[in-house]
């Protein structure tokens, strides 16, 4: 049986074993083949006669798995599956899986490192200590942006799923009141300090807004400029879920104008981000490229999970499957 992976070095640089798939079959790892869905016979091309494939953010189509003879099986290194045309694989009986609940801490944790580096500049203000600006000032402390205490302040976390709460835990221990929008609500979860409310309540409310919702037609732009005009004056927005969830130029006018106070993303809307993105150029803007899931803690767990997927469908009991 033949196992190819077309994007593995974003899960493995190195730092992990692909032992667990070499053992199921004969593998070809690509480091990266393309993320231009055009590219089908390239993608075509590198799967050839494998009957396995593994994908992150290389596109498999419709036409590309016209051009795989013995295709059965797509693993998707990741939560979001839309890189493969489901539906086209259901219709020719390959099995798709994807891996729902890898990274959930890391992805809760960075969401406040971003809140804490808007909020402190730490990066920031220790290089200006290691350019020698504290050496040369005048005064025994200095900052060079504002700095934020969150205690008291309000957290709004739109998409309260197993990421949403791990985030709504940490801002409470900061001493911060949650409140939360999503479609799913469990009242066992609300306390004095976190509550559900709608989301025009929540864009009100809210001191800070972390995006932790899928990517839905009904969430695609969800932070846009009629959204943030019901925001308080100095909002802060934090986004690493999907980078379609926010219209880019909206928030860019909205940094610049000073309504919202600061922005951190770790996604965007094309990724690799392009020169032209208009938050390059925005004011108190923070954009990191795409690595709240990488911890080698979280990836050694979604390389666990995606072998385990692969075990249990050649043993005829699939998991984790996406279009049953």
């Amino acid at each position: 049986m033949k196992i190819v992976i077309l994007d593995g070095y974003t899960l493995n640089p190195g730092d992990l074993s692909w032992n667990g798939l070499e053992k199921l079959g004969e593998l070809t790892v690509y480091d990266r083949v393309s993320y231009d869905e055009k590219d089908e016979d390239m993608v075509a091309k590198s799967v050839g006669d494998a009957e396995i494939v593994f994908t992150n953010k290389t596109p498999v189509t419709r036409r590309a798995m016209e051009k795989m003879p013995n295709l059965r099986f797509i693993g998707v290194l990741a939560t979001g599956y839309n890189i493969v045309d489901v539906a086209a694989a259901k219709e020719k009986g390959v099995v798709v899986t994807n891996i729902p609940t890898y990274g959930t801490d890391s992805v809760g944790q960075f969401a406040i490192a971003l809140l804490l580096e808007m909020c402190h500049h730490v990066g920031a203000h220790s290089d200006s200590v290691f350019r020698g600006e504290w050496a040369s000032n005048p005064d025994w402390c200095y900052w060079n942006y504002p700095l934020i205490e969150l205690a008291g302040k309000t957290m709004g976390i739109i998409g309260y799923g197993r990421i949403g709460q791990t985030t709504g835990r940490i801002a409470q221990a900061l001493g911060m009141r949650v409140i939360a929008a999503d479609s799913y609500k469990n009242p066992a979860l609300e306390s004095d300090t976190m509550k559900y409310v709608e989301l025009d309540e929540l864009f009100a409310k809210s001191d800070v807004i972390a995006l932790h919702c899928p990517l839905f037609e009904s969430t695609k732009g969800i932070i846009n400029r009629e959204s943030i005009a019901k925001m308080k004056d100095g909002v802060m927005i934090i986004n690493n879920s999907r980078g379609p969830l926010i219209v880019e130029e909206d928030l860019a006018e909205a940094l610049n104008s000073g309504k919202v106070a600061g922005a951190a993303v770790d996604v965007v809307m094309t990724e690799p981000i392009k020169p032209d993105n208009p938050l390059l150029k925005a004011k108190n803007c923070i954009i990191t490229p795409h690595i709240s899931w990488a911890p080698i803690e979280s990836r050694k767990r979604l390389m666990d999970i995606a072998i385990d997927n692969l075990e249990k469908f050649l043993a005829g009991t699939p998991v984790n499957v996406v279009n049953p």
